[in-house]
Order: C-alpha cells, then structure tokens, then sequence
C-alpha cells in the first residue's frame, strides 16, 4: 500500500503548538516524540482516499516530552507544549516550510495578539480568584445537606414502602384491595404528608431554591385530602377512591425523592431525571382528578353528618355545612393544579435548556 502525507495545519501559542491532521476515520494512530521531532502514521481517509499516511517534523526549538491528541471523524488535533514560553518564527528546524504544512487561520495568532491573549487569561483568572476569595463559603453546607438527603431518603423509603403494598396487594387480591387500602397504608402516609411539611418551611429557611407557594399548594391539598376527608370520615375509609389517590401520589414520588437524594451529593442518573421530569406529567392531573372524585364524594356525608358544619342564626338558617367550603376547595383545587403545572413545566424546560448548553 502506498504511503502518503496528508495536510497539516499548524498554529502557535506563546506556551503550545497546534496540530491539525485532515485525516478523517482514522485507524492505527500512532503518534511519537524523539529527539524534537513528531512522527504520525495512521490508516484513514485523506486527500488520496483511505490509505495509509505519515509525516515527521522536526520542531525549531526543544518541546517537552508529554503530547495530548484527539481524533474526530472529521480530524486529528494534536497539542504540543514548548520546553519554554517563547514565540517561534517559524515551526520547523528547516527554513524551507514543507509543501504538506500550511497555517492554521482558524486558530492563527500573530505574536502581539497572541500576548494579548495570555494578558487576558491572566487578567481573568486573577478576577476569579478574586471573586472566589470575597465570596464566604458557607460552614453549614455539609449539614444542611446532610439534611436534605436524609431528609429525601426518609421520604422515598415511607412512598415506596406504600407503592410496594399496594401493587403487591392489587396483584394477589385483585379489585378486593380497593376496600382496605386506607387501613394498611394510613399510618404511614400520614407520617410521610406530616413530614411533607418540611418541603415548604425548607425554601423559607434558603435550604432548597424552590419555590414556596407551589410546595405549599401540593402539600396543603394533600393534607386535605387525607386528615380531613379520608381521616375524619369513615364512611369514606373503605372507598376504591383512595387506592387510586394514594397510588398516584407514592408513584410521583418513588422517582422525585431519589432525584433529589442524588442532587445533594452532586450526582445525577439520566433515567431517574427523564422520569422525575417526564412522568408528573401524566400523573399528575390524574392525581388531582382522584382527589377531586374523593372530594365529590364526601360531600353528601359532610352535609349528613354535619361535621364541621358552621352554626348559623336561627334567621339564616340551621348551620352552613362544609361542604360549600369543599366546592369551593374543588375550584382552587384546579387552579392550583394549573399554577403548580406551569410551574413544574417551566422547571422541566428550564432543566433542559441548561444541559443542552452544557453539551453545546
């Protein structure tokens, strides 16, 4: 096979030599420094098609033994670093260029940009420093969130033991599950629902960049649901309803509180982000439309009991039942669903956006 130059382009800093091989899909890359020379060989496709190619250039002053390179389909770039920060005239030993090498433009400096450049690298990385060096690091970070990750752990075990029961219940009992969920699963989603109350003193106290009033909605509504209609009314506590609240809600948070687990030890699992961020989106609405069913439901028992019925004078009436604050409570419900989905939304794309720019 025949054995071919291929192009390279070169340009320089005040401390590095820049290498760019147009060689794309290459194989075999073998690249070596001796005695101030650079030797390449390597089979890929260049100007004469996939054979393969080699040069050698023997560099006008000493460069350091240590080279960095990195291969592209379209590419080889190589970066070299010179034994001492000078500008060169030229690049290679000999004065006569060879045909093979031309000048990088793209990344072609002559000497005064080039030390205008470094002055501005200087200049920016003293003002980092600077900066770094205002800014007080706070001594409470590793407790806080030492906090938060119990915190969220201690959330996502209570969730995740509830979704646990009820699937393995729903497949060993079938649709006779519905009617005991209350009393198997109670104690311990009221344990989680009180602890939930955290999520909204947490922002007031700058723990998490969340904000406070979609936490609170969630939470209140939540609580709602659960200590006022399905706790206080036990006419409701053997209703289908709840197996289909408490599902939605254990569901939601199996994957929103390891989400958050891993966030406070700066780790991140794509899977569990795509459906920390994707799966809310079904679930939902479909959770608020369960409890709005519930609501419906307990409001002819509000009205027969009288509980928490508000007593009127003899003129207006006997009491003022409850269950005109529950309509009313299904109407900020809904609005509190369209508040909390545009928020969540904006913080999916919001998530996103950024890492596209991180890839970018």
């Amino acid at each position: 096979m025949q054995i071919l130059t291929p192009c390279v382009y070169w340009a320089q800093r005040h401390g590095e030599i820049y290498l760019r091989v147009e060689l794309s899909d290459t194989k075999n890359l073998e690249i070596n420094l001796q005695d101030n020379t650079i030797q390449f060989r390597a089979q890929g496709h260049g100007a004469k098609g996939d054979n393969e190619y080699k040069f050698s250039l023997e560099f006008l002053e000493t460069i350091r033994p240590e080279i960095e390179h990195k291969s592209t389909q379209r590419q080889v770039d190589i970066k070299i670093k010179k034994q001492e920060e000078r500008w060169w005239d030229r690049l290679t030993l000999q004065e006569k260029r060879p045909l093979f090498l031309a000048p990088d433009f793209n990344r072609w400096l002559d000497e005064s940009d080039a030390e205008m450049e470094l002055q501005a690298k200087e200049e920016e990385k003293i003002n980092k420093i600077s900066v770094e060096s205002r800014v007080r690091k706070d001594p409470y970070l590793g407790l806080k969130k030492g906090y938060l990750f119990m915190y969220n752990l201690v959330q996502f075990l209570g969730f995740a033991w509830v979704f646990v029961n009820l699937t393995v219940r729903l497949f060993i009992l079938g649709r006779d599950s519905f009617h005991d969920t209350f009393h198997t699963t109670a104690d311990v989603m009221y344990f989680c629902q009180m602890m939930a109350v955290l999520e909204v003193i947490n922002p007031l106290l700058g723990l998490v960049k969340t904000g406070f009033f979609p936490a609170m909605i969630q939470v209140a509504g939540r609580n709602v649901i659960l200590f006022v209609i399905f706790g206080c009314l036990e006419e409701m506590q053997n209703k289908p309803v709840i197996f289909f609240v408490f599902y939605l809600w254990s569901t939601v948070e199996v994957f929103r509180y390891p989400f958050y687990m891993l966030a406070c030890i700066g780790t991140e699992w794509k899977l569990l982000t795509w459906l920390r961020y994707s799966l809310w989106i079904p679930l939902y609405p479909l959770g608020v439309v369960a409890e709005a069913v519930a609501v419906i439901q307990s409001l002819p028992i509000f009205d027969e009991t009288r509980l928490f019925s508000l007593p009127l004078p003899a003129l207006l009436g006997h009491y003022l039942s409850f269950s005109y604050t529950l309509q009313l409570y299904l109407v900020l419900m809904f609005l509190g669903l369209f508040i909390n989905f545009r928020y969540l939304y904006k913080q999916r794309r919001r998530r996103y956006r950024s890492r596209k720019r991180k890839v970018h």
